[in-house]
Order: structure tokens, then sequence, then C-alpha cells
């Protein structure tokens, strides 16, 4: 490749720029009340058990990992009504809202609304795009009452679940279907936003629980600064089922959901999405102490974006696993999985396009981990998953892990791994404009992005009232995204490097039986920069957009067993580029228990503040000012 004049270099990377542009209007255009965790003591809580970290059963005191676990009642006295919105209580993730619709969410920085290095699963099913490798949020549904828990992993999780769980896990947990018996009625309304949602449970043959839902939510347009809307209101309806059977020893899930989303735009007509996914799990402990579960699922995904593309994906994916005692004290457990994809794609634009238009793609791992008790008080975790994608190959994902139980009430652990981001389409297979000669184009050899991970962390219960997390982390990244000048235009290449580091920080106190404090701060340094000799567009800013500090601070306090009140603030730092100014929001809920039966709520949004942005350039970004919501919730 020749080398250009400085007017034509100038020029070009006014042009990738644009295509830059054009590449984000892909996306960006326009608990049961009897099983209340708030009563548990801290030593309950910290007894709550967990599967992401290792992949198996174990108490969230004992994960060697910085986990965060959001509960139920958690979610219930936040008053939120999205998923998105629930995420906010994990103090280790970064939620911005960059519309009525969108949202930017990652851990440990690189976020954006095209944030690819998180990854998100519910019940066990994968729910990222290899359009892009990461998550579209505004298609991402639960019941929230249903939630049991939701299983927030700052940091890599690539040996058990693969490439593109590089900075953390989201692993949202719904409850088993016998936990959600007879009939559930709840709806909402405010100043912005509505919904209403119906949830039956019943029991089927000699040990079998079912339950069926409905909901439908309404969200309004946001409005910019001054005052006119953005036209991004819009709609969504899902339904679905649980069905469990079987026993302790030998159980069986299948579950499934459908969902339609219509979302405004300014020009060409709304957006329309839609799916659907059904899943089987079985599982199975057997006398020896071993375990096996397998599942299999099938995700259907529709998405018609007016002016852009219009997408069809078929996913299939199944995955086994076993685990065993080797011996006393060594615990062995391994799997392997396939994920078979079919993107069909119409190219709607001569802006943009995904060339081959339709594309087939497999991916297959097998991972092994080992754990050790070195003695009573020390274990040590090796582990390595191999994973293989149509586009980069081969990817190895080693970690180990060492714990150290200074106490019973303490735990230092550290953890040393390597993870990767695979390649998508996006990178790949994007060309701006549809036809050659092309401003971008997809890297034909574009590679994984790596990152090498030092963390160290510290969980204590130092009292029966007090307990807190402490994990300093070091990222090390090579081969990030970068957007290199070529004859004619830019080309998608890996020529970005740079680190990530920080401290994440969060704890819980009880200052009595009636009143629970939470609180979390994150420091987060980041530092992204062109590999010499390359002739990269890009910037530090295309990879994320990232504040140096977020604290989160909520207060649940029972005035009467039958009257709540919960206090939530959050403060979050400026972002740089672009800029978006820091801004604090508290957000107050009130809460009345009128009956073992009914449940009426008031959630006020954005206390003492007009209105603020969270995401997006100055010209056209969306404010979010008070809002109002109220809500009853019916179990006859």
């Amino acid at each position: 490749m020749g080398c250009y004049p400085r007017a034509c270099r100038l020029r070009l990377e006014r042009s990738a720029h644009v295509a830059l542009a054009l590449c984000w209007s892909l996306v960006a255009a326009p608990v049961d009340a009897a099983t209340d965790l708030a009563e548990l003591s801290l030593e309950q809580l910290s007894d709550i058990i967990i599967t992401s970290v290792s992949r198996r059963e174990e108490s969230l005191g004992a994960a060697a990992a910085a986990v965060y676990v959001i509960t139920g009642e958690d979610i219930r006295r936040s008053g939120a009504t999205t998923l998105p919105e629930a995420l906010r209580l994990a103090p280790n993730l970064q939620v911005a809202r960059a519309d009525a619709q969108q949202y930017a969410i990652s851990a440990r920085g690189f976020n954006n609304t095209l944030a690819n290095r998180l990854l998100v699963l519910i019940d066990g099913r994968i729910v990222y795009s290899p359009l892009f490798s990461g998550v579209f949020w505004e298609v991402q549904d639960v019941v929230l009452e249903d939630v049991l828990r939701i299983e927030v992993i700052s940091g890599p999780g690539g040996t058990l679940w693969g490439a593109n769980a590089v900075s953390g896990v989201i692993n949202v947990i719904t409850r088993p279907a016998a936990d959600t018996q007879g009939l559930l009625v709840a709806a909402g309304a405010g100043n912005r936003q509505r919904g209403a949602t119906t949830r039956y449970g019943g029991t089927f043959g000699a040990d079998g629980h079912y339950r069926v839902y409905g909901k439908y939510f309404d969200q309004d347009n946001t409005r910019r600064a001054d005052g006119l809307p953005l036209v991004d209101d819009g709609t969504r309806g899902q339904a679905g089922f649980r069905a469990d059977w079987g026993t302790a020893r030998r159980g069986f899930t299948l579950q499934g959901d459908a969902y339609r989303t219509d979302i405004a735009q300014p020009v060409g007509g709304s957006r329309n999405l839609g799916g659907a996914n059904v899943l089987l799990r079985w599982s199975e402990a057997r006398e020896n102490g071993s375990n096996v579960q397998a599942q299999a699922y099938y995700d259907r995904v529709e998405r018609d974006q007016p002016g852009s593309i219009r997408e069809e994906l078929d996913i299939v994916h199944a995955e086994f696993q076993h685990g065993f005692d080797a011996t006393k004290s060594n615990r062995v457990l391994w799997g392997a999985g396939y994920r078979y994809a079919r993107d069909d794609i119409e190219n709607l634009t001569p802006g943009l396009a995904f060339l081959p238009a339709s594309r087939n793609l497999s991916w297959y791992n097998a991972f092994v981990q080992d754990e050790w008790r070195l003695r009573a008080d020390l274990a040590l975790t090796l582990g390595v998953k191999v994973e293989h994608n149509d586009y980069s190959g081969y990817e190895w994902l080693p970690n180990a892990r060492l714990a150290w139980r200074i106490t019973p009430e303490r735990l230092l652990w550290s953890a040393v791994s390597r993870v990767a981001r695979a390649p998508s389409r996006i990178d790949r297979e994007l060309f701006v404009p549809a036809r050659a000669p092309f401003l971008l184009a997809g890297g034909p050899d574009f590679k994984s992005e790596v990152s090498n991970v030092l963390e160290v962390g510290y969980r204590a219960q130092e009292t029966s009232a007090l307990s807190y997390s402490v994990t300093a982390f070091r990222h090390e990244h090579q081969r990030l995204r970068s957007f290199e000048l070529q004859p004619g235009g830019a080309v998608f290449q890996n020529r970005m490097e740079g680190s990530t580091s920080g401290v994440e920080a969060w704890g819980t106190y009880r200052a009595s039986a009636r009143w629970r404090l939470d609180a979390g701060w994150v420091e987060l340094r980041q530092s992204l920069r062109p590999e010499p000799g390359s002739t990269s567009t890009a910037t530090a800013a295309g990879l994320g957009n990232d504040p140096n500090r977020w604290i989160t601070l909520r207060s649940a306090f029972d005035i009467t067993p039958r009257h709540e009140v919960d206090v939530m603030a959050r403060y979050v730092g400026a972002l740089p580029n672009p800029q978006v100014p820091a801004y604090t929001a508290v957000d107050a809920r009130f809460g009345w228990i009128v009956s073992k039966e009914l449940q009426l709520s008031l959630l006020l949004q954005n206390l003492f503040d007009r209105s603020h942005p969270e995401w997006g350039a100055a010209a056209n970004r969306a404010e979010y000012g008070r809002g109002v919501f109220v809500k009853a919730l019916w179990r006859p």
C-alpha cells in the first residue's frame, strides 16, 4: 500500500468518520413478597448460591471473582421497569441511556451502544448478536417479578463462557415455575411510560409446574435540551412460558418467549423488531457426587431497520457439561458446545451493505476446569477453553485463580486470564458505500481482539452488620479494532492497543433490622493508542466513552412492616468524547403492602435534577428529566 499526500490523507480521514456515522445508523437510527431477601442477615446474603463464576453452585462469599448479585427483592424495591434499568443496581456496571429504547452498558470500559465485550445470558441463552458481538438492549425483556437474581461478573469469563466474555458476564436467572404459582397481575403508568403484565402458574402431572405470561410496555419520546422530541417512542409486547418437571436428582426445563417491538424514527417509518426462542434443559445429580447438564435452544430474530438493513437471524445452540470429584480434594468440570447461525440480510440503502448478504456461521468449543483444594483454606483453579469460529479459527482462553480463605469471614483471591473478542460480521463484511470504491471496507484479515488480565480481590464480612468487596484490576489489550487508511479508503484492522486499570468496591451495612444501606465506587483509567506504524483514523473514543468514576448509594428502610421507602442515588463522572457532563440522579420509591394480595408503589425519578443527558453528542442527544411512575401488583 502506498503513502498519501497530506491533503488526500485528510480527505480519507473525513470519509472514514462519515462511514463510522453510517455504521452508527445501523443500530442507532432513529419477587414474590414471601421471599423478602431484604430481611436476610448479611451472613445469609453471603451464602446466596451463584453459578456464573465456576459454572457450578457455590456461595457468593466463596466466589473468587468480582461478582455482584442483584436479587429479585432488590429489583422490586428499586422500582425498575426494564431490564437495563435493573442493571443500574450493579455497582460494577456502567449503564448509560442513549434514548427511549437504547442503552450503552459495559464493565471496565469500552462502553458504547455497540458494546461488544460483555456476554449476556438469560436463563442460559446467549443473547448477543453475531452482527457485532454485542447486545441489542431494546429487545431484551423478562418479567421482572419472576427474576430470582442477576449475577454480574466484572472481569473475564472466557474459560467457561467463551469469546466475548472479555470484560464481564451478566447472567439473568428467573425463578423455577414451582415458585411462581397462581395469578399475578401488575400494571403501572407514569409521565413517560406505561405497561402491564399478567402471569399464571399451575401444575401438571405428578411433579410438573408451569407458568405462562404476557406483557406490554409503551415508552414515550425522549426530548432534547431545547424541548424538541427525538422521535424514539416505542411499544413492546412479549409472551412466554416455562415448565419444570422431574425431581431434585433429575430435572427438565422447557421454556420460550416471543416478542414484537416497534420503535419510531424520524424518517422512513418505524423500526420493527421481533423474534422467538425455545430452550430445553436437562440436569442430573448422580449418587457418586457427579452432575451432568445438557441444554439446547433455538433463537429467531427479525430486525427491520428502514434505510439500513432488514435481517433474519436463526441460531441453534447446544452444550453439555459434566462435573465430578477426581479425588477428595480435586473437582473437575468439563464440557463442549456448538452454535450455528444463519444470518440473512437485505441491504436497503446504497449507503452501506453487508457483503455477502447471507452468511452461515458456526462456533464450537470444549473446556476443562480443575479445582484443587491445596489445603483447608487454600484453593487453586486452573482452566482452559478452546473455541473455534469461522473468521479467526481457534482461540485459547486460559485462566488461573487462587483463593485464600484467611478466616471464615475473609477471602483474598487473585486471577490471571487471557480473553478474546472474536470477529463479527461488522468487522469483516460491512462496506460503505454498498459498491466499490469503498470509503470503509470490512477487513478480510481482521483477527480477534485479545486482553490479558490480572485481578486481585478481597471480600470480607467484618461484622454481622458490615460486608464489602474490593477488586483491583489491570487489562492489557492487543489487536483492538482500528480503521487503517489504504488506497481509496479505510479498512477494518487490528492496530490499536492499550490498557485499562482500576478499582471496584462495594459494600452493605445493616444499620438496623429495618434499615439497609448499599454503596459502590468504581475508579477507571483507560489508555488506548494506535500501534507504531498504524495509519488508523480511529481514536480511543471510537472504542468507547467512559467516565473515570461512578458512585452508587442505596437506602432501603421499612417504616412499618407494611410501609417501605427506598432512596437510590448515583453519580456518574463526565464522558470525554463526545463530551457529556457529570450528573447526579436521585430516585425515591414509596411502597405500601396493602395486603397479602395487593402491593402499591410510587416511584419518583431525578428528584433534584431538572434534566441531564447520559450519552451522545450535544446537538441531538436525549435529556432525562423528572419522572413519576405508579404501580399496582395483585396476587389473588
